[in-house]
């Protein structure tokens, strides 16, 4: 079946935006079949720094046929009205006939569309496409172009079935055509046709294509590898046969391959020297160098040390081998490190609490105060968590907490943000600082994510829980919270990395009355009961955040649920306690039939309370009780009650389960032989007052109606 082969070729695409725009192609494009009633096969989308490009494998030749009932105005309707109708059918007002409905009788036509050659529909999806695509950031390039483009966008190809479509992107489809629509595309800045060029330095000839496998390997033997897959591959391919050559290993960043793989599109990958005299900088700062300025590849010795090595990805072959590469890279690399080098040796002049007043005029938030002001509520906290956290000395977290931010007031950090925390360590551990303290400095910031590994030593946890929470309290003191997808000050990921200092250290630590005093500081002349209301605001954030990394680990956000809406955990390792025993509970065929009796009990409960305009509390006269079903059931739950009640308030929500697991025969004997709703008002009233009190027992471990099926 025919092939679209499509490329969008311009000058160069931001290396972030690549893989977002080759998808976005995709989804262009398909829509727009999808909305034709057009099939196809197959949709691959690549990218290049210089091109985006697309195949579509399986579409027909031509669209399906269709015929629709219209219905149009009354037959009464004036003369007017049917001719409009029927020109808005494409027939004559003669040839409509009639219908007769409920509502009288009325015209009605058969209106056939479709039938158009594919090439035909393809030339206004693409245009479509072009025109409606969406860039995070574009431009807009000579006076008469109003179209807009990541870069200036250079020349389509667009080949179906082998031959070329011919595109005119000359009006916006968005807009009306008129003579006032703006002018798209100045006549002689682009046009489509099935020519493209290769590499811009080795290969710049243009060439033909007529089908995808033929674009893929001419582009191949122009000197550009069109999947960044196999781009990226090839990288990590040469990185590792140069470090094997020198007897050392390439330093992990995935980032940096996936961002240098859409930097070339044929990658050469040449070994550098970094210069003996810088060696003596901190093995973070020679790499944060390289790879934020230079995009270079560290390596690392056998000891995990830096070596004096670093590759570079060029995006040609050179007649000499690249000597002449390396070396400009080489000098490059040394201005930047004699940079680096001076920021070293000035900021070791100054000691870090030196720089505590200048942390006054660094503004945190307008209306949050200063970094100052920051490190004050951080020492005030670091007090309240060190009782939560074992093997904490106040004294040490409050100076780890003094000194935390004071790196930020130093020039390597005002250089390279990336080193905040990393630069404080070193320069305190020069200070012979405790190296406890200088270690906190470093790893308060983490976790940065969910990869990023999660400090472990005391000090460090309690000053990450304190700067963690410190920023989540005040912007929810000032109603800064996220909304949607948007969270400029990252507290989502900052409400991860506290529920992963918490979980992974199994700290016991209660949220809601840390939450409080957290807002203390921004909340001083308001009264408790808002503070309260905040803390418990805050605390409904986090739940949700669980649940979303709960869920990445596998567990069921239901459950989470079931056990957040009792209201009154804010133990995070108590609360995945009790969702961990409640899975296991479920996977039991005495959970899942007790979950199944509970629904019965509760929608029995719920009918019954409508009825009767009442609410059942669990309030029954075990006397009262007649058949032997019921009075088992009753003596049940009078043991099982306590006994549940007591692990929940110890903890041991295991043997909770074990006694719920024991209703099980008696709710199903109860359920089988039992009629709750008697003919006796006070039987039936003493029936519905047993199964409140089941179901109340049970939501004393979790809420059960928050559980899916």
């Amino acid at each position: 079946m025919p092939e679209l082969l499509l490329e969008l070729f311009s000058e160069d695409i931001p290396a972030r935006m690549q893989s977002r725009a080759a998808e976005e192609l995709k989804r262009f494009v398909t829509s727009g079949f999808e909305k034709e009633g057009l099939n196809f096969e197959h949709a691959d989308a690549f990218a290049t720094p210089r091109r985006l490009a697309l195949v579509i494998d399986g579409l027909p030749e031509r669209q399906p046929m269709t015929t629709e009932l219209k219905r149009g105005p009354s037959v009464s309707a004036p003369d007017a009205a049917i001719e409009g109708f029927a020109r808005s059918v494409g027939i004559k007002p003669d040839d409509l006939h009639t219908e007769v409905s409920k509502n009288g009788e009325h015209y009605v036509a058969n209106v056939t569309s479709g039938g158009n050659a594919v090439r035909d529909v393809i030339a206004g999806i693409v245009k479509e496409t072009v025109w409606g695509f969406s860039w995070s950031k574009s431009m807009a390039w000579g006076e008469e172009t109003k179209l807009k483009w990541v870069r200036p966008l250079q020349s389509i190809l667009c080949v179906f079935d082998g031959q070329t479509i011919k595109l005119d992107l000359t009006r916006n489809p968005g807009r009306a055509e008129s003579g006032k629509d703006p002018i798209g595309l100045s006549p002689h800045g682009i046009a489509s046709g099935n020519q493209t060029v290769g590499h811009r330095f080795l290969a710049s000839k243009e060439f033909k294509a007529t089908s995808f496998a033929e674009y893929e390997a001419k582009l191949r033997e122009a000197k550009v590898i069109l999947r960044s897959d196999s781009r990226r591959t090839h990288i990590e391919s040469e990185l590792k046969r140069l470090a094997e050559v020198e007897g050392l290993t390439i330093k992990d960043d995935a980032g940096l391959l996936d961002e240098v793989a859409g930097l070339v599109e044929w990658p050469v990958a040449l070994l550098g020297r970094i210069d003996e005299r810088f060696m003596g900088l901190p093995d973070e700062v020679l790499a944060t160098v390289m790879r934020s300025h230079q995009k270079y590849f560290s390596l690392v010795n056998k000891d995990g040390t830096l070596a004096p090595r670093f590759v570079v990805i060029a995006n040609i072959e050179a007649t000499d081998g690249g000597a002449q590469i390396v070396n400009g890279n080489e000098r490059v690399l040394a201005a930047r490190l004699a940079d680096a080098q001076f920021f070293w040796d000035q900021d070791r002049k100054r000691t870090l609490e030196s720089r505590l007043p200048d942390l006054d005029g660094l503004i945190f938030h307008a209306k949050l105060g200063s970094v100052a002001d920051k490190s004050v509520r951080i020492q005030a906290l670091v007090q309240v968590l060190s009782g939560y956290v074992p093997d904490v000395e106040v004294a040490i977290g409050q100076r780890a907490g003094l000194l935390a931010k004071t790196d930020l007031m130093t020039d390597m950090v005002g250089e390279f943000p990336e080193l905040q925390g990393i630069m404080g360590r070193y320069y305190a551990l020069q200070e012979n600082a405790l190296p406890e303290v200088a270690e906190a400095i470093a790893e308060h910031y983490s976790p940065l994510g969910p990869s990023d590994r999660c400090p472990s030593a005391p000090i460090s946890v309690v000053l990450a829980l304190a700067d963690k929470i410190d920023t989540l309290a005040g912007f929810w003191a000032i109603n800064e919270k996220p909304t949607g997808s948007r969270d400029p000050y990252a507290l989502r990921r900052a409400a991860l990395g506290v529920i992963r200092l918490i979980v992974e250290n199994e700290l016991r630590l209660p949220l809601l009355q840390v939450f409080i005093q957290a807002t203390t500081p921004f909340l001083q002349d308001a009264p408790s009961s808002q503070r309260q209301e905040l803390a418990t605001d805050l605390l409904e954030f986090f739940a949700d955040r669980l649940k979303v990394h709960l869920r990445e680990h596998g567990v069921r956000h239901d459950l989470i649920s079931a056990v957040f809406a009792l209201g009154g955990e804010d133990d995070l390792v108590r609360l995945l306690a009790r969702v961990d025993v409640l899975e296991t509970f479920l996977n039991t065929e005495d959970g899942a039939n007790l979950l199944t009796a509970f629904r019965r009990a509760a929608n029995i409960l719920r009918i019954e309370e409508k009825t009767d305009g009442v609410t059942y509390d669990g309030v029954y006269d075990p006397k009262a009780l007649v058949q032997d079903e019921e009075n088992a059931l009753g003596a049940a739950m009078l043991i099982s009650s306590d006994r549940v009640a007591d692990a929940v308030r110890e903890g041991e929500f295991s043997n909770a389960m074990l006694e719920l697991a024991k209703l099980r025969r008696p709710v199903d004997e109860f359920f089988d032989r039992v009629t709750v709703n008697a003919d006796d008002p006070a039987l039936r009233k003493n029936r519905l007052g047993l199964l409140a009190y089941v179901t109340r027992t049970m939501n004393s471990v979790a809420d059960f109606s928050q559980i899916e099926g």
